[in-house]
C-alpha cells in the first residue's frame, strides 16, 4: 500500500495534475483498487458513497489513454476514437464525472467528453467527430449516439460502471447490457457502487474477466451510512415544516445546505417559500430543464445560493465540498435513499449533520429504515418549530424566527427591483418611465335602444 500518489507508478503529469487540485495521499478505495487497476485488472469497488470512487478510476483511464501530446500519438492509428467510457446514471454526475477527469487530463491535452440528454445532440456530435479520448455519458444519450453511428465504441479499450446499483433503480439495466456488448476491443472494466444487489452481481459475471471485488465497508451491513454524519430524527407536522426548516438554516456554523424532498411539487414550493422569507435558495427537479438544472447547480457550487433543495434525482452526482447539513424535508423512501441522501455530506472525512423529518403517518417507513441499517437511533421526539430542544440540538441562536427579514422587507425590495427594471427598459427603448397622472374619464351615459313590447 502506498501513502502518497508519488509513490505510485504513475506518469509525472497525473502526479502534478493531482497535487495541483489538493491530493496528495489516496483514500482507502484509491489505495486499494489502483494498483489492481493500473495493472490492468477487472475491478469491482464497492465503498460508501463520498470516499473518492472517481480517482479510483479516473487515474488509472487518465494513464492508459493515447494523448495528442504523447510521442506515441504518431503510430496510433485510431486518433479520433474514444479509447475509453465511462457509463453513469444521471446527467449531473455525468458532468461532476467528466470534469474531474478533464482536470487530470488537461495536461498531455486529452480529450474528455460529457454526453447526456436535455442537450442538443449537435454539439456533442462535433465535438465526437473532431475527436475523442474519454468519453463520460448516461446510457440513454449514449445508445442514442450510437445508433446513429456517431458514436463509436468498436475501439473502446476501457469501460467504466459508476453508481451500478443506481442504473438499476433507474431501469438501465438493458442499456447497460447494450454498451457492453457493443465494445469488444475491451480489455479492462471496472465497476463501482455503494451496494451489490444480485442483478449487478450477475452483470459483472457476465461482462467482467475474474474481477478482483475490493470493499472498503466498515462493517457486514453494504448500506453502511457515513458514520461522521451526525444524525438527528424529528418527528413533524406537515405544516410546521417550513417553520423548522428555516429556523435550521440559521444554526450556528451552518454552510451550504442540500434539502430534499420526494416530489418534484414539494420540492418547487420549498424552495419558493424559502426564497420568500429571505433564504438564497435555488430547486432542482425533474421538471426543471437541463439548463435550468444546471445553472441551479453552478449557482449552489459558486455560492450564489447556499441552500439546494432537491428530489432524489439529486441525491447522486453532486459531489461539493463543504455540504455541512442535509435535511431530508420528506423521509425517504428507503435504506438506500436515505443512504445516498446523507451521503451529501461527511464527504472525504469531513464532519457533517444529517436531519430527517418524519410525519406521523411515516413512522413505520422510517422504523423500516432504522432497522435496517442498524442506526440503533431513538424514536423520533415529537418537535415544532417553538420547541426548545430543536434550539439545542442544532445550536440556533435563541429568538431565531422562520424568517431572515420581514415580509415587508422582502416586499419592497421585490418593487425596487421592479421599478428598476423598468427604468432600465425605460432607458433602452428612449421612453419616459414617469408615473402619469390618472386621466379622468367623462360620465358615461347608457340609453336603450332596443324596444320590448308589452305583454
Amino acid at each position: 500500500m502506498s501513502k502518497t500518489f508519488a509513490e505510485l507508478p504513475l506518469r509525472q503529469s497525473t502526479i502534478e495534475a493531482l497535487t495541483l487540485h489538493g491530493f496528495s495521499a489516496p483514500f482507502a478505495i484509491q489505495e486499494m483498487v489502483l494498483p489492481i487497476a493500473l495493472a490492468d485488472g477487472d475491478v469491482i469497488g464497492q465503498a460508501k458513497t463520498g470516499t473518492g470512487k472517481t480517482l479510483a478510476f479516473g487515474i488509472p483511464l487518465v494513464e492508459r489513454v493515447i494523448a495528442p501530446l504523447d510521442p506515441e500519438w504518431k503510430d496510433f492509428l485510431d486518433g479520433n476514437l474514444p479509447q475509453a467510457l465511462v457509463v453513469v446514471p444521471t446527467r449531473e454526475l455525468c458532468v461532476q464525472v467528466a470534469k474531474d477527469i478533464q482536470e487530470l487530463a488537461s495536461t498531455r491535452g486529452i480529450r474528455v467528453l460529457a454526453v447526456y440528454g436535455g442537450r442538443a445532440f449537435e454539439p456533442q456530435i462535433e465535438q465526437l467527430q473532431s475527436g475523442v479520448e474519454i468519453v463520460v455519458g448516461t446510457p440513454g444519450r449514449l445508445l442514442d449516439l450510437y445508433r446513429q453511428g456517431q458514436l463509436k465504441l468498436s475501439k473502446v479499450a476501457r469501460l467504466v460502471l459508476d453508481e451500478a446499483d443506481e442504473m438499476l433503480d433507474l431501469g438501465f439495466l438493458p442499456d447497460v447490457e447494450k454498451i457492453f456488448t457493443s465494445t469488444p476491443a475491451r480489455q479492462q472494466t471496472m465497476l463501482f457502487s455503494a451496494t451489490m444487489p444480485g442483478d449487478i452481481i450477475a452483470l459483472a459475471r457476465r461482462f467482467m474477466s475474474q474481477p478482483v471485488h475490493i470493499r472498503t465497508q466498515e462493517n457486514d451491513d453494504e448500506s453502511a451510512v457515513v458514520s461522521r454524519v451526525e444524525q438527528h430524527i424529528m418527528r413533524a407536522h406537515a405544516l410546521d415544516k417550513i417553520e423548522m426548516l428555516a429556523r435550521i438554516l440559521q444554526a450556528d456554523g451552518r454552510g451550504p445546505t442540500m434539502v430534499f424532498c420526494r416530489t418534484k411539487r414539494t420540492c418547487q414550493k420549498t424552495a419558493d417559500d424559502l426564497l420568500e422569507r429571505g433564504f438564497k435558495a435555488a430547486a432542482i427537479h425533474g421538471d426543471l430543464g437541463q439548463s435550468a438544472r444546471e445553472r441551479a447547480l453552478s449557482d449552489f457550487k459558486a455560492g450564489k445560493s447556499d441552500v439546494l433543495v432537491a428530489t432524489d434525482v439529486a441525491a447522486r452526482g453532486i459531489d461539493i465540498d463543504g455540504i455541512t447539513h442535509v435535511i431530508n424535508y420528506q423521509c425517504p423512501e428507503d435504506d438506500k435513499t436515505y443512504v445516498h441522501r446523507i451521503g451529501r455530506t461527511a464527504r472525504a472525512g469531513a464532519h457533517g449533520i444529517g436531519v430527517t423529518f418524519v410525519d406521523w403517518d411515516d413512522m413505520s417507513r422510517w422504523s423500516l429504515i432504522n432497522q435496517s441499517l442498524k442506526l440503533g437511533l431513538a424514536e423520533p421526539i415529537e418537535t415544532y418549530s417553538s420547541s426548545d430542544h430543536l434550539f439545542t440540538l442544532m445550536k440556533i441562536p435563541q429568538g431565531s424566527t422562520g424568517r431572515l427579514k420581514p415580509a415587508s422587507a422582502i416586499v419592497e425590495t421585490q418593487n425596487q427591483h421592479r421599478e428598476k427594471s423598468k427604468e432600465t427598459r425605460g432607458r433602452s427603448t428612449g421612453k419616459s418611465t414617469a408615473t402619469k397622472a390618472p386621466e379622468t374619464k367623462p360620465p358615461r351615459t347608457r340609453t336603450r335602444n332596443k324596444k320590448f313590447k308589452e305583454s
